[in-house]
């Protein structure tokens, strides 16, 4: 598998992705961005099910060109044996191998990852899954919404008595894709020392059980078990929305000791700030209805813009809630590079999401745009070293597919 060499942090790392829809996806774009140059593996004939996910414009989702970019396309039947074939070769010569299929379907491919890591020793092997590779719950089929539930923060979402709600985007597969991406970047760091690659366990409730704070410990404690509480944030006094005079909620977190006293007397509630009982967080809490009381009054006579405008001068975090439009129209989103408009294939233009994290030295950026279905074959085949007669011979028995 050749190296196709970019600009950036992981210029010059091999990476295989063998995942469909949202974790290992991410995942492997998170490391293309930096420059690694990904080839995914694609079933012939539909691809990838997000090419079709929400908004589709000629033909093709246009998520696809925000999770898809930077990747090259390889169309390979995983049911045929030659076609396996090829996974071992390419896996081979990669560093890196990322799948999210439930828990034994590589192996049924007699593609077995600690086999794949015996015939490349270097290989880093990322699987990420609903429940992970081990345990009583292993087989059932997970998507990230079940991860969101069985990781607590479903329990946490929306208002006290009534249906839990679900965060609009996939947040469950997205921590997933981070914390596998973590687990790579630590595997690439140990295999400097020794040589080896190493198989990484992402389970997807794991990853979102992983940034429930103190949930548990609370828990094991007192026995406490945390509900939902709207926009505000138990034990933490004051942050919350506030409801103001044009309809729209200002964002406020004063619940740092000397934040909260700047808070206090900019809305003219100095009697509240200098209150020695509420001159740190625990005694703040006992309060908070008294606490948020005051500062929605306070809101209530202002617009959103007024009160921002009053908190930042008071150096007061506090902001309003974006809509996508909002995001769109941000001078701040735009000089940070995160609204960045490409041309399609067709010519159409399109803006995407900018590149997390922003690098000095070795920045990523966006350097091909998503692949069509098998449009990469081909040159991945050559770079393997199969000849155009055993190319086409392959194209003949479904094997592979090109692009059309």
């Amino acid at each position: 598998m050749e190296t196709k060499t970019h600009a950036g942090a992981l210029a010059g790392l091999k990476v295989l992705e063998l995942g469909q829809l949202i974790a290992g996806p991410f995942a492997a774009k998170t490391l293309a961005d930096f420059g690694a140059d990904v080839v995914k593996i694609e079933p012939p004939g539909v691809g990838d099910p997000l090419r079709n996910w929400r908004l589709v414009r000629n033909g093709t989702s246009v998520w696809w060109q925000v999770q898809s970019r930077n990747k090259r396309s390889v169309a390979l039947d995983l049911k045929q044996p030659e076609a396996q074939e090829i996974v071992r070769k390419l896996a081979s010569e990669a560093d890196v191998l990322i799948e999210n299929f439930r828990p034994g379907a590589m192996e049924g491919w007699n593609l077995d990852p600690h086999k794949l890591i015996e015939a490349n020793p270097r290989l880093v092997v990322l699987r990420i899954s609903g429940y992970g590779q081990t345990g009583p719950y292993r087989d059932r089929p997970g998507f990230g919404v079940v991860g969101e539930a069985m990781g607590g923060l479903r329990h946490l979402s929306g208002e006290p008595g009534r249906a839990p709600v679900r965060v609009g985007v996939s947040i469950g597969d997205t921590l997933a894709a981070l914390h596998g991406v973590i687990g790579i970047l630590m595997a690439l760091h140990e295999r400097q020392r020794s040589g080896k690659g190493q198989v990484i366990d992402v389970a997807l409730y794991e990853a979102v059980f992983n940034v429930m704070e103190s949930l548990l410990p609370e828990h094991s404690a007192s026995g406490a078990v945390r509900g939902p509480a709207g926009s505000a944030l138990p034990g933490i006094a004051p942050t919350n929305a506030y409801l103001c005079s044009d309809g729209g909620y200002a964002l406020v977190a004063g619940n740092g000791d000397s934040i909260y006293k700047r808070l206090m007397a900019a809305i003219g509630r100095e009697d509240l700030g200098n209150d020695p009982e509420l001159a740190d967080n625990a005694g703040r809490v006992k309060r908070v209805q008294e606490i948020d009381a005051a500062i929605g009054e306070w809101t209530k006579s202002r617009s959103v813009g007024e009160v921002l405008a009053v908190l930042d001068a008071a150096s007061v975090p506090a902001g309003r809630i974006y809509t996508v439009a909002d995001i769109a129209a941000d001078p701040h989103y735009a000089a940070r590079g995160m609204l960045q408009e490409i041309t399609l294939d067709g010519g159409d233009r399109l803006t995407v999401p900018g590149i997390v994290p922003k690098l000095s030295r070795t920045p990523g950026g966006q350097h091909r745009n998503a692949p069509g279905l098998g449009q990469d074959t081909d040159a991945v085949m050559r770079e393997i070293g199969l000849s155009e007669e055993q190319i086409a011979a392959l194209k003949g028995r479904g094997v592979i597919k090109g692009q059309a």
